[in-house]
């Protein structure tokens, strides 16, 4: 799983391949928590994170959504997706 994005301890990565199910998601891990973003509705899907963490993928998704979506159709044909500016 591709690492596409990394700001302030967050890791944002996609899986490759058709298999992976919609909707659009990324995964998140931070310090050990690990959770999932649908793209388009940008909330949490399952898992954990603080508060904090969350709002910062939150706005970061705002920021992003159609580099995102763009990366998702790459990755859904099996390639690499392009690396994706963090949040500064």
């Amino acid at each position: 799983m591709p690492t596409i994005s990394m700001f302030y301890g967050i890791m944002i990565r996609m899986y490759l391949g058709k298999s992976e199910h919609n909707p659009p998601h990324i995964h998140v891990e931070y310090q050990g928590n690990k959770a999932t973003f649908d793209i388009n509705l940008n909330e949490m899907l399952e898992g954990k994170l603080p508060s904090k963490q969350i709002r910062l993928v939150h706005a970061w998704i705002e920021l992003h959504r159609e580099e995102l979506l763009a990366d998702w159709e790459i990755a859904q044909s099996g390639e690499l997706p392009f690396r994706i500016e963090p949040l500064r």
